[in-house]
């Protein structure tokens, strides 16, 4: 019975420990951009690949309207 207060204990302090720290960070800008930079040139990148290298485009069908094909 003592260790299931044990593991409670120390699961509720975990918990309370998780809750400080988020609540610790709230809204703060960061000081610099470079990782949202870098996410959003992969995000491009991924959707041109995409477009590129689909199976319309390997097998040198032409695109249609709808295909947002953009060499």
């Amino acid at each position: 019975m003592i260790e299931l207060g044990i593991l409670f204990g120390l699961l509720l302090a975990a918990a309370l420990t998780l809750i400080f720290v988020l609540l610790r960070r709230e809204n703060r800008s960061t000081e610099n951009a470079d990782g949202l930079l870098i996410e959003q040139a992969r995000r491009v990148q991924a959707h041109k690949d995409r477009a590129t290298y689909n199976a319309g485009a390997v097998d040198g069908i032409l695109p249609t309207a709808r295909d947002h094909y953009r060499p």
